[in-house]
């Protein structure tokens, strides 16, 4: 999930150089999305793993 908020990041750089702004405003938007799903379920695993016992990765 990282990398495909990555990958929409870049978009919406390369769209905002070429003046592309809304591609760019809606990659950004995604790409921001993504990584906060992202964050959400990272902490999500942690404290999963936590409750289990296990060292976190």
């Amino acid at each position: 999930m990282l990398s495909w908020a990555l990958i929409f990041f870049v978009v919406a750089l390369i769209a905002g150089l070429l003046g592309f702004t809304g591609i760019a405003g809606a990659a950004a938007g995604i790409a921001k999305i993504l990584f906060f799903v992202f964050l959400v379920l990272l902490v999500v695993a942690a404290i999963a793993s936590a409750i289990r016992g296990k060292n976190p990765v």
